[in-house]
């Protein structure tokens, strides 16, 4: 999965109607590694060859180009996100940004060349839409299988009106015509369609055309054939007009009004003859059909791309992506439906469309002896490929020797490549065949015999089989099956969980409005001052505007807020002089526990700064809860004892206060948070 640029997708790919393109009319150079490139023209070939190629696979690789990861900087997954809510965040990067490539590579083994055989497809994808209805279809070239159903459904509804339901025609007409104009033309309009069904019924005409008594020359009406009866189309009439002889055309029982449409022909109005009232029933009963079914096929032919999903999802093959959640939600949001509200919820879903899938970065990060042959060199897609994937023609140093991976070839419309160089990189296609080539090697390494098993049923690869990293960041993995959430159950290796705090979500405080120019080195000495020197376990910077503070205690999330609370409602020297004041900033900072993050960030808002996104969702301040206790602190220019009077006893501790000008005994609340310092 890698991003593209809008800019670059739309160079990549030139259309002239975007509303209705399914792919570029232009494909990129070819690649060294042989790409099929689909664009709008060969779509239809492309698809029925995939269909053969995914039938006969073992496995099928898919990677996704998109415009864009992430709304704002803030909505990065970060080490310290819950997985819920990194979830919310792969869910508002899938609804924001635009799928504009589509790799596919069906892999087969091939027993006699001792190879598998690559057919790597790169499907180009832009916006469409055709489905009629509510205005709320998808942005994307295809709809998804909800907006088909709607589709389907609002026909049902349509076509179980009465059979002389057709949409409303002029500027409500009314049977009462008042008008004067109206009086006149519906009195010439029903003697013009008297005199043409005399003339059927007399065989008075016997020419294609028949001319009315309109006395206007742009009003010539035409005899035609429509489902092997008498019609008369009518030309050159006013959108009111056309109202007015409908309701005309219903006082005469043998005659029957229809309009009618396709794609190659404009909208039509006609005047057709029935022979009796059940005729003239048929007549639109046969009518309605044909429009259900062009609004059908009409449907079917919007889907565009999603025949690929379903190929896919109905063959039910072993689906290989690198890094692939984020994948996997685009393509559940773009073809199925809006995305669940929950982790648990999408992966459920995805199931039964796709019940085996596995995850590269997962499997080279889980497995000691892959990570090992990695050499520590990373386990991103490009380096992986080109450690465990060498090109045939080249022997760079330091790759895995020749005898030590599978052959792998390449077959792109009929021709079959054995000998091939490094193709183009963030090229959906590219990327899916080289996601497929990592795992073949991988599972090369793991000692797997691909002559004398199935992949879906091998003791070594069922262990990662349905388990996806959340976030790459975190190390989290989720397993599709039950929704769980593990957390280095596979043996991981990530290094980005290596010398960091256990994250306790109970333990942090979310600060917000901070001002730009306060160093992280300056908050924690302003913390370590107020609740000591071992009361932060660490500090994450959010953004310019926000951090998260991890306390070593539970309790000290309470004390701050109510401290904060405290400081913030007095104005004496004792806050003016507080260590915290330097981060409060005289109010404008905000502060809340840890579930106040995950509202803020399932709003579809996405501000640049993180300040901003709370203000605009309307999330302010979370008010401390601990008790207050009255504290008398003595008239002295120097430090002064402070009684503390509560409930349980007296307790007495030094604390560094200002007198008043006064003289007098100053006396206000404070919590007992405010006591410990």
């Amino acid at each position: 999965m890698r991003v593209i640029p809008l800019v670059r997708a739309l160079a990549r790919a030139r259309f002239s109607l975007p509303n209705r393109c399914l792919c570029s009319r232009t494909p990129p150079a070819e690649a060294d590694v042989a790409l099929k490139h689909v664009t709008k023209s060969n779509f239809e070939q492309a698809l029925n060859e995939l269909r053969g190629d995914v039938k006969h696979a073992d496995f099928v690789s898919i990677d996704l180009e998109m415009t864009g990861i992430t709304s704002a900087p803030w909505r990065e997954c970060f080490n310290f996100d819950r997985p819920d809510i990194q979830y919310l965040k792969i869910k508002d990067s899938a609804e924001k940004f635009a799928v504009v490539q589509f790799g596919v590579c069906p892999f087969r083994w091939d027993s006699n060349s001792n190879a598998f055989i690559a057919y790597p497809y790169n499907f180009y994808i832009f916006p469409r839409q055709e489905i009629p209805g509510d205005g709320s279809s998808s942005e994307f070239l295809c709809q998804t299988r909800s907006q088909e159903e709607e589709a389907l459904e609002q026909l049902d509804s349509l076509y179980k009106l009465t059979l002389d339901s057709s949409p409303k025609l002029g500027n409500d007409v009314d049977a009462k015509l008042i008008r004067l104009a109206d009086i006149l033309f519906s009195e010439r309009i029903k003697k013009t369609l008297s005199e043409w069904r005399d003339a059927l019924l007399h065989k008075r005409s016997r020419g294609s055309e028949f001319q009315g008594s309109l006395n206007d020359t742009k009003q010539k009406f035409e005899t035609t054939f429509f489902h092997r009866r008498p019609a008369l189309v009518l030309n050159g009439l006013s959108s009111r007009q056309l109202g007015m002889t409908k309701m005309v055309v219903g006082m005469l029982k043998d005659l029957a009004y229809v309009h009618v449409s396709s794609e190659t022909s404009p909208l039509q109005h006609m005047v057709v003859y029935t022979d009796s009232t059940a005729d003239r029933e048929l007549l639109m009963m046969e009518v309605k059909a044909r429009q259900r079914q062009e609004a059908e096929m009409k449907i079917k032919s919007a889907i565009g791309f999603r025949h690929v999903f379903d190929l896919l999802s109905s063959e039910k093959k072993l689906i290989v992506g690198h890094n692939c959640f984020l994948d996997l939600a685009h393509v559940f949001r773009k073809f199925v439906a809006p995305l669940p509200e929950t982790a648990e919820e999408f992966v459920s879903s995805l199931q039964s469309y796709f019940p085996h899938i596995i995850d590269t970065k997962l499997l080279l990060n889980t497995d000691i002896e892959l990570f090992r042959l990695l050499k520590s060199g990373g386990t991103s897609l490009s380096k992986a490929f080109t450690l465990l994937c060498p090109p045939i023609v080249l022997s760079g140093a330091g790759n895995v020797v020749e005898d030590k991976r599978v052959k792998v070839e390449v077959q792109v419309d009929g021709q079959r490549f054995s000998n091939w160089n490094s193709g183009s990189k963030h090229e959906a296609g590219y990327d899916a065949f080289m996601t497929g080539c990592v795992f073949s090697q991988a599972c090369f390494h793991l000692g797997i015999d691909f002559n004398s098993l199935d992949l879906l049923q091998h003791q070594k690869l069922e262990k990662y089989i349905n388990h996806l990293y959340l976030s790459w960041m975190s190390g989290d993995i989720i397993n599709l099956k039950t929704g769980n959430i593990l957390q280095d159950s596979l043996g991981s290796t990530n290094i980005n969980r290596r010398h960091l705090p256990k994250t306790i979500y109970s333990n942090m405080i979310l600060l917000w409005g901070l001002p730009r120019t306060l160093r992280t080195a300056d908050i924690k000495n302003c913390l370590h001052k107020a609740f000591g020197a071992i009361s932060i376990a660490s500090f994450h910077h959010i953004d310019e505007t926000a951090a998260f503070i991890q306390f070593s205690q539970p309790e000290l999330v309470s004390d701050f807020l109510s401290l904060k609370d405290l400081l913030e409602k007095d104005t004496g020297p004792v806050s003016v002089l507080h260590p915290l004041s330097n981060i409060l900033a005289g109010g404008r900072v905000r502060a809340a526990r840890y579930d106040t993050y995950k509202k803020i960030c399932s709003s579809p808002i996405s501000e640049t700064m993180f300040a901003d996104q709370a203000a605009a969702v309307g999330v302010d301040a979370e008010p401390g809860s601990m008790e207050t206790t009255e504290v008398e602190i003595s008239s002295s220019n120097e430090v002064c004892e402070a009684i503390c009077l509560d409930g349980d006893g007296v307790s007495e501790l030094q604390s560094n206060c200002i007198s008043s000008t006064d003289g007098f005994v100053d006396s206000f609340q404070l919590s007992k948070a405010a006591i410990r310092t």
